[in-house]
């Protein structure tokens, strides 16, 4: 896939072991439409049993990362019978299968923000496993200013930052810079707008350069005991780390490390 437009998603792999996937509706400020969420869904599935791809990168056309949902999409639903019920429960089911999805991938997807990021945009970026922003990013979950608070959203935030910077995002609907969201872990970082894809395909090319098979057991591991209490979560790292030793990857990684000399990973 080189710079190949698939619809109103961009998908770019000339760095044939990253893939990129990029936002391309501008015009509706990179909503997640059904129909964009259903893609993206498809291609990170693809992506994850794909083993050419290493990493995987969530971008942006213009000055919008996402805005989240298409409200005139969702008022255009009440029209419907059931006061746009059906359509409703499928929206915010798509989106939360979407956001496990990027959780459960089983390669590294950083989002890369060069604008705007709101309710469900945010929520991009909190699910996406590292995160990096220009300097004029701004992210919000804004749904209370509209009567509708940003439940699904908040899963994702309050899972990445501190449950009072969550709540003051969510109970206030107020706007924060990239240097407060990196301040409160919604970002590992931000740069100038020049710099952003650099810095960005820098951190992806070196994650590329781990092992995919210990990159995939690592990152399975810590979504997994993230849910534990403390005594489930090192019973259940301890036998993973034991399964980890044994493989093929591990014993050329101790022995390149003690002979003084580069590893090579069966995996590539």
């Amino acid at each position: 896939m080189n710079k190949k437009i698939k619809d109103i998603l961009q998908v770019d792999q000339t760095q044939p072991d990253i893939l990129r996937l990029i936002l391309n509706d501008p015009n509706n400020k990179n909503a997640l439409s059904d129909k964009m969420m259903q893609q993206l869904q498809d291609l990170i599935v693809e992506a994850s049993s794909n083993d050419s791809v290493k990493v995987i990168i969530i971008a942006a056309v213009g000055d919008v990362f996402c805005s989240g949902h298409n409200l005139k999409d969702i008022t255009a639903a009440r029209d419907n019978s059931d006061s746009g019920k059906e359509y409703l429960s499928d929206l915010f089911n798509l989106c939360s299968s979407l956001m496990q999805i990027i959780t459960t991938c089983s390669k590294p997807v950083i989002a890369e923000i060069n604008g705007v990021a709101t309710a469900a945009g945010c929520q991009l970026v909190a699910s996406c496993d590292l995160a990096i922003a220009s300097d004029l990013s701004k992210f919000a979950t804004p749904g209370v200013n509209i009567g509708l608070f940003c439940s699904t959203p908040m899963v994702a935030l309050s899972r990445n930052v501190s449950k009072k910077d969550a709540m003051k995002m969510l109970l206030t609907g107020d706007m924060i810079d990239a240097a407060e969201a990196k301040r409160i872990s919604l970002i590992n970082d931000h740069v100038s707008p020049e710099k952003l894809n650099e810095s960005v395909m820098s951190l992806a090319k070196k994650i590329a350069n781990k092992p995919l098979s210990t990159v995939k057991i690592g990152k399975e591991a810590f979504y997994r005991q993230h849910e534990m209490n403390l005594t489930e979560a090192y019973v259940y790292t301890s036998k993973v780390m034991t399964e980890n030793s044994l493989a093929d990857d591990a014993k050329e990684g101790i022995a390149s490390f003690l002979e003084k000399r580069d590893p090579i990973w069966k995996d590539e």
